[in-house]
């Protein structure tokens, strides 16, 4: 018999030290053999910043070298942000190795974070001394809750991580009162290093302005005037001009000084055996500058030469490149807008409330919002926001909550509410509990998503990868080819004299043409195409309460053919109420209540909370003077039927039709009529059975959402096809679908049928997405092509999906597909930008129009355009930040 080995990932208990022989022993006991499988499973991930990689030729060597690192198991490496995410097995290296390779390629890498940084505090103190730090750090050590210490000891700097179930960041600062301990936030590296880029290229291009007005002067402008333009013809050495000299003298800085950065990145990329924009300018600007150097020593020896320089050339366009990249930075920081609003959405200060054993308060006082730690009491006054995620534990209030779900509208909170950081209180004071502090907020995991999204590649980015890979050798023939025809078809006299520009001979408009051909190619734009709509995309989509976990996410969405919809709580609103009870046979009401009470409470089913509610209003209203307090035995769960235990030795079964067909529990003709008459009516029929006799029944509604028929319009309005999946019967699934306009239903599904039934979808070669909300949706939810989870649904739900949707409105659907479409077009306008200004201005600038129009473009104006497309990449790119939803209705 063949042998096979299955890989097995099960969740664990960290509490639980015989957690692997539980499960060995578990797999035995079902009669197959296993073995415990070695640490190697184990993945850790560090984040690197990167500099000098400036285009996608090194960002592909980058991936190669990092790819071929032991024990390095992914490696994704983002452009924009000039960083790398590293997946890899600590068992087979370290963020030291992986620094080393790095650095061994010719780039420069910092670690930003290793491993699970969530909980971190920075501390200045004040009063220590260099001599103290040693004793503070062993304290800290041993400090209760402390998991690590980090010193500076010339800065007095402690970056300290800890447990929050154990201790806090007040708790930190207060145990380092003493030395002049006080909170600091250090400066988001990416903005600063964002900033000292612009700043670099903005001096750059300020340095090379200084010299290249200059020179553009003295070649251009004062040769006019009479004046001048004698005296800068003034021959100094035989046909040497002071003119000549003056613009070598004022070019020679620009050349080296303010173009060094593409001689160190010419230099880099040669060395991989690569070529980049780098290369392109470099080769260009040295072209026009050495052969203008031989102009001047050719001149000075002789007493016949006339030749023209081409000073002006290569300043002019350093000046042209550096601009374009200052403004194009610029506009890089402004496609990230979006992620520094979200992180700024949270308080800077917060109240703390005090109190005693007896309740009594002691102190209310104002900290930073750094300092809230779990289990904390704040208050939160009229128009003040939440600084963190807790529940209500008095008070009433409206909160709005449109800066983390977009939805414009206010929502009443009350004691148990829960409340989200960043919202606003808008009318009554709260009393909050805390929750989740620090990165654990649900802002904060916004914002790791978004930024997630934004540092993975999409599928769309192979396309520049390619074309990058054959683009630079291209180009360079190209301009050879260039250089080579006109010189040649001037030397034989294919073309009239009267064609080369005064002042030139065939070998120097050859040149020109040639440099053109060189400088005005951009493979910096084709690698920009991409990344910045995705960036753009997720800021723009969070602010509207969508959130996008990967940039494969949000390009694949655009081509969904089919969605299939969950029912309860995706499609339906979510709060089922009992609309109806009935005996079917000689047991009491309060028997039956009693029952379903005892069972229902230990269900996480929607439609358990409101059977166990109505059962309650019946006891009462029966006479029960006392609550239910029956005890359940062997409880368990039966996916898609319902839920079942044992109640004083007599067997419960709570569910529909098919969990009782499949305990063999006979359906008389009443229970049947019941049930039908209910379905028709779209409401779900919960029997109770006990003891192998259907005791009563519960007739449930839950309501389709508001706007859900609209939804569904919508989207059969853009060619994407619906349907509807649930656990429920086929009456009822029928009752709904045709209420909200669905024609496909597929009802009495488990969650491994509804998985299967999403792959039987996608084997036809549809794109499939699936919209669901609970954790029997979570199979169904991985198996789709693109997972949508509303926002008020289960955890594992979310963390199922590839969409989370924030406000739990079915139009925020149409949002996320609408939103990919557009994302998708605007990458491919992206490209056509890009390849555009390569196609048609790679030909111009060869002179192909020169012979018919006498249109040619210099080699400085050849830079201004290569500078000019990858401005208009990233200002396309940003105007996804225009993008507005297709549909906006508020739910009631």
């Amino acid at each position: 018999m063949e042998a096979n080995i299955y890989d097995l990932k099960v969740p664990l208990n960290p509490r639980d030290l015989n957690y692997e022989h539980r499960i060995i022993d578990t797999i035995e006991a079902g009669g197959f053999p296993a073995d415990e499988f070695s640490d190697q499973a184990i993945t850790s991930t560090c984040r690197l910043r990167i500099s000098r990689i400036f285009c996608p030729a090194k960002l592909r060597s980058l991936q190669k070298t990092l790819a071929m690192v032991h024990g390095v198991k992914r490696a994704t490496v983002h452009l924009e942000f000039k960083e790398a995410k590293v997946l890899f097995d600590p068992n087979l290296t370290t963020e030291t190795l992986i620094l080393k390779a790095i650095a061994d390629i010719g780039f420069e890498a910092d670690l930003i974070s290793a491993g699970d940084e969530a909980y971190i505090v920075h501390l200045k103190l004040d009063r220590a001394s260099r001599g103290d730090m040693g004793a503070i750090k062993s304290s800290l050590e041993q400090a209760d809750g402390v998991t690590s210490v980090e010193m500076e000891a010339v800065e007095r700097m402690v970056k300290v991580g800890y447990d929050p179930d154990r201790t806090g960041p007040r708790s930190i600062l207060q145990f380092l009162k003493k030395y002049g301990a006080r909170l600091y936030v250090p400066p988001k590296r990416r903005d600063v290093e964002q900033h000292q880029e612009a700043c670099a290229y903005r001096n750059l291009f300020l340095f090379s302005c200084l010299f290249s007005v200059p020179v553009v002067a003295f070649a251009m402008v004062l040769p006019m005037l009479p004046p001048y333009g004698d005296w800068l013809n003034f021959r100094v050495c035989k046909m040497l001009t002071i003119g000549m000299v003056l613009k070598w003298i004022f070019c020679t800085p620009v050349q080296f000084l303010a173009g060094g950065r593409f001689y160190v990145g010419s230099y880099r990329a040669l060395q991989r055996k690569s070529a980049n924009m780098d290369v392109l300018v470099a080769v260009g600007t040295n072209a026009a500058y050495f052969y203008s150097v031989y102009i001047v020593f050719k001149a000075s020896t002789s007493n016949s030469f006339k030749g023209k320089d081409f000073f002006e050339t290569s300043s002019m366009l350093i000046s042209f490149i550096l601009l374009g990249k200052y403004l194009e930075v610029m506009a890089k920081g402004k496609s990230s807008d979006a992620l520094g609003k979200l992180a700024h959405l949270a308080p800077d200060t917060a109240c703390l409330m005090t109190f005693d054993d007896n309740g009594s308060l002691l102190s209310e006082v104002e900290i930073d919002t750094q300092l809230i730690q779990r289990n904390d009491i704040i208050k939160i006054v009229p128009g003040a926001k939440v600084p963190v995620d807790g529940i209500v534990i008095g008070g009433e209030s409206n909160v709005n909550e449109s800066t983390i779900t977009g939805e414009a509208r206010s929502i009443g909170k009350s004691t148990g509410d829960k409340v989200i950081g960043g919202t606003v209180n808008e009318n009554g004071i709260l009393f909050v509990k805390t929750t989740h502090v620090g990165t654990d907020t649900t802002l904060s995991r916004i914002v790791q998503l978004v930024e997630s999204a934004q540092l993975s590649r999409a599928p769309a980015q192979k396309l520049a990868d390619q074309i990058s890979k054959f683009f630079v050798p291209v180009v360079v023939v190209a301009a050879f080819v260039t250089w080579v025809g006109w010189l040649i078809c001037g030397e034989i006299g294919l073309y009239p004299k009267h064609w080369i520009p005064k002042g030139m001979d065939e070998f120097e408009l050859a040149l020109q043409f040639a440099i053109s051909v060189l400088v005005i190619a951009c493979p910096c734009a084709l690698g920009l195409a991409t990344p910045t709509a995705i960036m753009v995309a997720s800021g723009k989509s969070a602010s509207l309460g969508v959130l996008i976990k990967g940039a494969s996410a949000l390009q694949n969405a655009y081509k969904v053919k089919t969605v299939v919809f969950d029912k309860t709580g995706t499609l339906t609103v979510g709060r089922p109420e009992v609309v109806s009870v009935v005996l079917f046979s000689t047991f009491p009401m309060l028997e039956v209540c009693d029952a379903a009470i005892a069972i229902e409470s230990n269900s996480e089913h929607p439609f358990a909370k409101p059977i166990v509610e109505h059962a309650k209003k019946m006891r009462k209203k029966f006479g029960a003077r006392s609550e239910c307090s029956k005890r359940v035995q062997n409880f368990e769960v039966f996916p898609g039927g319902g839920v079942g235990g044992k109640i004083d030795r007599k067997t419960v079964l709570v569910g529909n039709k098919r969990l009782m067909r499949v305990h063999n529990v006979d359906i008389t003709p009443q229970v049947d009529r019941y049930t039908i008459e209910n379905e028709r009516l779209a409401q779900t029929c919960v029997l109770v059975a006990i003891d192998g006799k259907i005791a009563g029944g519960f007739g449930v509604l839950d309501a389709p959402k508001p706007g859900t028929k609209a939804v569904i319009s919508f989207l059969r309005s853009i060619g994407i096809s619906t349907i509807m999946i649930t656990g429920d019967n086929l009456a009822t699934a029928f009752a709904v679908a045709r209420g909200v306009g669905i024609n496909k239903v597929f009802a009495e599904m488990d969650p491994i049928e509804k998985a299967n039934q999403i792959r039987s979808l996608k084997s036809t070669g549809n794109i499939v997405a699936m919209v669901g909300d609970g954790v029997n949706d979570s199979h169904a939810l991985a198996a789709a092509d693109v997972g949508i989870a509303i926002g008020a649904g289960t955890n594992i739900a979310i963390e199922a999906a590839d969409i989370v949707l924030m406000r739990s409105n079915l139009e925020d659907v149409v949002t996320a597909i609408d939103l990919s479409r557009q994302t998708v077009y605007r990458i491919w306008l992206n490209y056509i930008w890009a390849l555009g200004y390569n196609i048609i201005g790679m030909p111009i600038a060869a002179g192909i129009l020169y012979p018919f129009f006498g249109i040619r473009l210099p080699p400085w104006l050849a830079g201004a355009c290569m500078a000019a497309s990858s401005l208009s990449v990233v200002c396309s790119s940003l105007l996804l930040k225009c993008y507005r939803r297709p549909l906006n209705f508020q739910s009631t």
